[in-house]
């Protein structure tokens, strides 16, 4: 009788009792570092992320480009269309000239790869300016990607890319679209030309770095091509 009323005392003080809640982010990206240099009680931004990031000896992409591609990036992770904790991120807004590329391994939150990056030849020439979804236009394509396979091809060893924004780059994979080494995409052909050299379409990389970054971002990572155009801003649904 007594460890009856014993107990019924207990359940109906648990009854009164608040449950431990926080307001930190449940983002995929939300790690212990991040959470770590939160204050408490305060949701985890996207400046929170950004900050955590490591550098290391390289630069960080602008604020407002790295934004996005989170924004993208969190949706695609809660979708399940990525399965690798890689974030590639490239700012078309840049010139050509510049380390336009990086590769940030969000787990660790740390830079692991800033290089030089191609647009298509019918995007710009030192600027990418205009963008298209269309076969044939050797124009650069914007928005959200998942990494596909590899496989050897006229450039080498290359990687697959699928488009996931109907209508802005979901023919990447029918145009062959693909991450690929070239030997115009170097700081030599930069001097000589006064610009970058172009592809047709394709985000090119530097002979020196093309096997180790897509043999790293391969099977379902995340890349995302920013460029401050409304027409795309407005459109995208996964920046909505």
């Amino acid at each position: 009788m007594i460890n009856n009323f014993l107990t019924s005392i207990f359940v109906l003080l648990l009854s009164f009792t608040s449950p431990v809640t926080t307001n930190f982010s449940t983002s995929p990206v939300t790690s212990p570092k991040i959470l770590a240099a939160v204050p408490e009680n305060k949701e985890v931004t996207a400046k929170d992320v950004y900050n955590s990031i490591d550098a290391d000896s390289f630069s960080l992409p602008a604020f407002e480009c790295f934004s996005k591609a989170l924004k993208g990036y969190e949706k695609l992770k809660e979708q399940g269309k990525i399965k690798k904790n890689y974030l590639t991120v490239i700012d078309f807004s840049k010139s050509s000239n510049t380390k336009r590329l990086w590769i940030i391994d969000m787990e660790s939150e740390k830079v692991l790869y800033n290089t030089y990056v191609a647009h298509g030849r019918n995007s710009g020439n030192e600027f990418a300016k205009t963008f298209s979804n269309k076969p044939s236009s050797y124009k650069s394509s914007l928005g959200f990607y998942t990494t596909g396979e590899l496989y050897t091809g006229k450039h080498g060893e290359s990687l697959r890319l699928d488009g996931v924004e109907s209508g802005i780059n979901s023919n990447a994979r029918a145009r062959a679209i693909v991450m690929h080494a070239a030997d115009y995409v170097s700081e030599g052909f930069i001097k000589q030309n006064s610009r970058l050299g172009r592809s047709l379409g394709c985000p090119a990389l530097p002979n020196h770095l093309n096997k180790k970054i897509i043999n790293l971002i391969t099977g379902k990572s995340c890349l995302f091509i920013y460029h401050p155009t409304k027409a795309y801003l407005n459109s995208s649904k996964l920046l909505s």
